[in-house]
């Protein structure tokens, strides 16, 4: 089940000329989920080839640099005669604002986009075996982040140990898998915890948007695979970062660490540093033992199962 991340936009506030404003496209299943839409994400989407089929935009705040790209994109939708409703989630007390840029130069969709609000702790998007959680932050205005987290899945079948209780190959098999006791021809009962493992762990991607160092973000998913964490200042710039409600790097490996992430996705960078990174990446990898990155404009991530085969 392939779960990929697309990195739109990795600017800070103000871009460059090789950072686009914020946005992340993620991928599952054929889905497409959309967390912010910075100024430009219309174009970013057929630059890195992810398709408009987006089903759910989810907004962490609506500061210029994550929303300003929504007209255009929405405008795009309905160049390409999109039908299907958009759902775009916003955080509480913003639904107005939101609806204005929706509406902007009065020019309404021609398909429906249905505005909901969320808060802290709130199930944004329930899917077929995921959901998105919102959970809060802590920046000047108001803002959330999201956490993509997968159903655990079944446990591992173990057809040679069923085949050794008698259980013959074919419906049995699958109804053993599912939970289910089943009764073999000679009287002997076979339950499924004799031949099924333990659940396994889904995926978990954690997206903070904008934000101060927060316990809810270690606390909205147990280990996460990948961490995207608020990273707009190095450590020379920590006074500056705590003042405009933003992270340094060395905070969001400090949080990945306690968080127990797999990967840390340094993001949001400040055009102050330019072509620049090496500072945020020393600094992180200081204080966090898993990998740390900082994504280009249109880098890929696939992240594949816990404890998955290489």
């Amino acid at each position: 089940m392939p779960l990929r991340v697309t990195f739109l936009g990795t600017a800070g506030a103000i871009p460059t000329t090789e950072r686009n404003p914020s946005s992340i496209h993620v991928s599952r299943k054929g889905e497409g989920l959309l967390f912010d839409a910075g100024e430009g994400t219309q174009r970013q989407m057929m630059r890195f080839g992810t398709g408009f089929s987006v089903s759910q935009l989810f907004v962490t705040h609506l500061h210029g640099d994550h929303v300003l790209g929504i007209p255009g994109l929405l405008q795009t939708m309905a160049f390409n005669d999109r039908e299907k409703p958009l759902a775009i989630h916003t955080p509480r007390g913003t639904r107005r604002q939101l609806k204005g840029l929706v509406n902007a130069l009065n020019n309404r969709p021609s398909f429906p986009v249905r505005i909901s609000e969320v808060g802290d702790g709130d199930v944004a998007y329930r899917a077929d075996e995921f959901e998105i959680r919102a959970f809060g932050t802590d920046h000047d205005t108001n803002s959330v982040g999201y956490a993509l987290v997968e159903d655990d899945r079944k446990g591992r079948f173990d057809r040679e140990r069923a085949e050794e209780l008698g259980v013959p190959a074919g419906p049995m098999f699958s109804r053993l898998h599912e939970g289910e006791t089943v009764e073999l021809e000679d009287g002997t009962v076979v339950r499924s915890e004799q031949v099924v493992g333990e659940p396994r762990p889904g995926r978990t991607i954690v997206y903070t948007g904008d934000t101060r160092p927060t316990a809810a973000t270690v606390e909205i998913a147990d280990e996460p695979d990948l961490l995207i964490h608020d990273a707009t200042f190095a450590a020379d710039r920590a006074d500056r970062a705590a003042k405009t409600a933003h992270s340094t790097a060395r905070q969001a490996a400090e949080l990945a660490s306690r968080a127990g992430a797999d990967r840390l996705a340094l993001m949001h960078l400040s055009s102050r540093y330019a072509g620049h990174t090496g500072d945020h990446l020393a600094e992180a990898r200081e204080v966090f033992d898993g990998e740390t990155f900082v994504p280009a404009d249109g880098d890929e991530l696939e992240i594949p199962y816990p404890n998955a085969p290489e």
